[in-house]
């Protein structure tokens, strides 16, 4: 049978280290712990689980961190693990049974990752797909009978082992302070990044982090090299920052360039929100039911769905109409 090790960053989680370990230890074979700087219980309770326990220095990089954690495991395969996350007893089984029956050839095991809506995560989806178990050192063969090459693409498997995701709370402070620093240090962010970003500004960012974004969403709006996607979704951030700073034109001047863009409901909604705050009610009206029916959302699915039809319950009702305010209330409800 092949071999596992268990390879986790950790800092100050003496609050669910334990539940973590408690699910996975007995399945791996190796345990690899490395702290970057914990002030709590954290690697006392990593003792009980192993002596393999490493310091690292933060450089403010997560990568950074991950990479010394594989470095030091010794197994066929890695798996990467969070804290906050555990495998209940049904996955438990199936993560047994995967162990005994991964094929060699296979480089990456992707896991669902559950739970996702419920702890106002970045992501418009309870689960997902995501790499966990990797080949820890991959071995290149020549394919083709002529012409050989080398087959460079990773052989990925997509297991049905679900992780269920328990986090304590909220991350979002310290992922918007990291992408803050990031920007003041004169770094690009990736297509990658740029897009996380502005979903953590709509997710579960405050109004004061969306206002100190304007500068950097607005620069990217203008950026030639950067994607459509990219364009709309700066224009989002740059939108709402302005209106929530009282900078009207500006507001505008993003807006409608999403708009002219195909636009979304994000765009909609900020318009909707616009014409509410000045108690223009049939505009606001337009716009919350362009949000809800006519366009589609691109960083948080609340702007499609449950934000708008609330708006548009409240302005009907402000506006004496009852009926279709209610209407509007049971459709959300539904």
């Amino acid at each position: 049978m092949v071999t596992f090790s268990l390879c986790m960053i950790v800092k100050n989680e003496e609050r669910v280290l334990e539940r973590c370990l408690n699910s996975v230890a007995d399945l791996m074979d190796e345990i690899i712990i490395v702290d970057t700087g914990s002030e709590d219980r954290t690697k006392e309770i990593a003792q009980k689980y192993t002596d393999k326990i490493y310091d690292f220095v933060w450089t403010g990089s997560f990568s950074d961190a991950r990479n010394y954690a594989f470095s030091k495991a010794g197994c066929d395969y890695i798996y990467s693990a969070d804290a906050d996350e555990i495998l209940d007893e049904e996955n438990r089984q199936r993560f047994r049974q995967l162990k005994a029956a991964i094929l060699p050839e296979i480089d990456i095991v992707q896991m669902k990752y559950a739970n996702q809506l419920e702890f106002g995560t970045i992501y418009n989806f309870d689960e997902e797909l995501r790499p966990k178990l990797f080949k820890r050192v991959r071995t290149f063969q020549w394919n083709e009978p002529i012409h050989e090459t080398i087959i460079l693409e990773p052989v990925i498997y997509d297991s049905d082992v679900v992780i269920i995701h328990k986090p304590e709370q909220s991350h979002t402070s310290r992922d918007i302070a990291a992408f803050e620093r990031i920007i003041k240090e004169g770094k690009t962010l990736s297509k990658r990044l740029h897009n996380l970003y502005a979903k953590e500004l709509f997710v579960s960012g405050s109004d004061e982090d969306c206002m100190r974004a304007v500068s950097f969403f607005e620069r990217s709006a203008m950026d030639g090299t950067r994607s459509l996607d990219e364009m709309k979704e700066a224009c989002c951030v740059a939108a709402r920052g302005n209106r929530l700073l009282g900078n009207i034109p500006t507001f505008f001047k993003y807006a409608l360039k999403n708009v002219a863009a195909d636009g979304c409901a994000e765009i909609c909604y900020e318009l909707g929100s616009y014409y509410r705050s000045i108690e223009d009610y049939e505009e606001a009206i337009l716009w919350f039911y362009n949000a809800a029916y006519e366009t589609e959302c691109i960083l948080n699915i609340k702007y499609g769905r449950e934000l708008p039809l609330r708006a548009l319950a409240e302005c009907y009702e402000i506006c004496g109409n009852a009926e279709l305010a209610d209407c509007y209330r049971k459709e959300l409800e539904g």
